[in-house]
């Protein structure tokens, strides 16, 4: 491409060490992604990111570090990357990966600064704020993308088509689970996941309500869900453990469970996967996925995380052997980040030998072409997710207590129970 898209990071925790950053190397190999930048509150992080690894993975490859990583990591300011998305060119792309309570006051910045935006799930934890943003995001004719990758995982693609052909009928009942490694407890989890800010139904969960309506269509109307409090190490307390059942607009129910504390010895880093059962005139039908391992294996003769044998899912993200230099990203993953930058480039072009209204008109229809075909998460085709994270998190405060969502005008409010007859 003659003008690949900046990209600029903002956070340099995990999902950019497993997946963003590797993802962004091989697409700026590719020509398509330019310059990478990458901001964090302190050097500590960014120095990872720069290690060994990544060399031996992406030779000759790099990024703009700010702080630069010769700072000292007690050199630590919290708001670097405000004066970094001023700075930057607009029309790129700024990748917000961070915690959730962060997110908001970053993607209108970025919007603000006529910036394309990339942002880990979830957007936001409110419906307001959602719509807010895909509304200033839309008038400016800029992209936003919140990264549920599991909308690439190809089995979820082949299940949404063959759903919504007819072949499974109507969902019904079902079940998900994301239980996640015991060992989070004492990484940087115990700083950021706390019951103020976050809960394991709204990091976990989020994706497996969003797979449903990826599949199916079907929009979430009530919820509700009871948390279990376990303290971090460092005393911090979380919602370490929670139970949600969401109800759709058909009837069907979705039993929802989310943790942190798989057996770090365990078969695989994590234990996750759904299962719908559907209806037909006269017959059943089911969807289930066990996304914890693909079929695959392994056993060590030195242990790899900790144990010798190991369940593998390489459809996520891997990096692989390739005809290149180093190693190359495959999997939905890295699908994902490729097709969020394919869109923020094209958007981005669509301005060029145009006035400014004309750029954005035409921008906007792209948009809304995004927003219909439903693959790209955005905020106008996946804001149920806000809607249910903020009943979730106002029904766990409540110890379970059911709220409804409606939809004209979208908005979350407490069911009275005690006024039902069943009761």
């Amino acid at each position: 491409m003659s003008h690949p898209i900046p990209v600029l990071v903002i956070g340099g925790g995990m999902i950019v060490y497993d997946q963003i950053l590797p993802s962004l190397y091989h697409l700026q190999r590719c020509q398509q992604v330019g310059e990478i930048t990458i901001v964090a509150a302190s050097s500590t992080r960014l120095r990872d990111l720069a290690g060994k690894h990544f060399l031996d993975s992406f030779p000759g490859q790099s990024f703009r570090a700010v702080p630069s990583l010769e700072s000292a990591p007690s050199d630590r300011d919290d708001n670097r990357w405000r004066e970094c998305i001023s700075q930057f060119t607009p029309h790129g792309l700024v990748v917000v990966a961070t915690p959730d309570e962060t997110h908001y006051d970053m993607v209108r910045c970025a919007l603000e600064h006529d910036q394309h935006v990339l942002c880990v799930k979830p957007l936001v934890h409110n419906y307001q704020q959602a719509e807010e943003l895909g509304r200033l995001a839309h008038e400016r004719g800029l992209l936003i993308v919140i990264e549920y990758h599991k909308r690439f995982d190809r089995r979820a693609l082949e299940a949404r088509k063959q759903y919504r052909l007819g072949h499974f009928g109507s969902f019904a009942c079902g079940q998900a689970r994301m239980i996640e490694s015991y060992y989070y407890r004492s990484s940087n989890f115990q700083n950021w996941f706390t019951a103020d800010k976050t809960d394991a139904f709204t990091y976990v969960g989020c994706h497996y309500v969003d797979m449903v309506y990826f599949i199916t269509g079907l929009r979430p109307v009530e919820v509700s869900c009871r948390g279990v409090d376990r303290a971090f190490p460092n005393g911090k307390i979380a919602s370490m453990w929670t139970n949600g059942r969401v109800i759709f607009e058909n009837g069907a129910l979705l039993t929802v469970n989310g943790g942190n504390g798989y057996p770090d010895m365990g078969a695989g880093p994590n234990d996750q996967g759904i299962t719908m059962y559907c209806e037909g005139d006269n017959c059943g039908a089911i969807i289930e996925h066990n996304d914890q391992f693909r079929g695959v294996g392994h056993g060590y003769v030195t242990p790899v995380g900790g144990t010798y044998f190991r369940h593998v899912n390489p459809d996520y993200f891997r990096l692989v052997p390739w005809q290149g230099d180093g190693l190359k990203p495959v999997g939905y993953g890295f699908d994902s980040i490729a097709n969020a930058v394919d869109a923020a480039t094209a958007i981005g072009r669509l301005g060029d030998g145009h006035s400014d209204s004309q750029a954005r008109d035409l921008r906007q229809a792209a948009l809304a072409h995004i927003d219909q075909q439903g693959l790209l998460a955005t905020p106008r085709n996946s804001f149920i997710n806000e809607l249910v994270i903020e009943a979730a998190r106002k029904s766990i405060v409540r110890r379970g207590l059911p709220f409804a969502i409606s939809y004209d005008p979208p908005r979350v409010t407490p069911l009275d129970v005690s006024s039902d007859p069943a009761c």
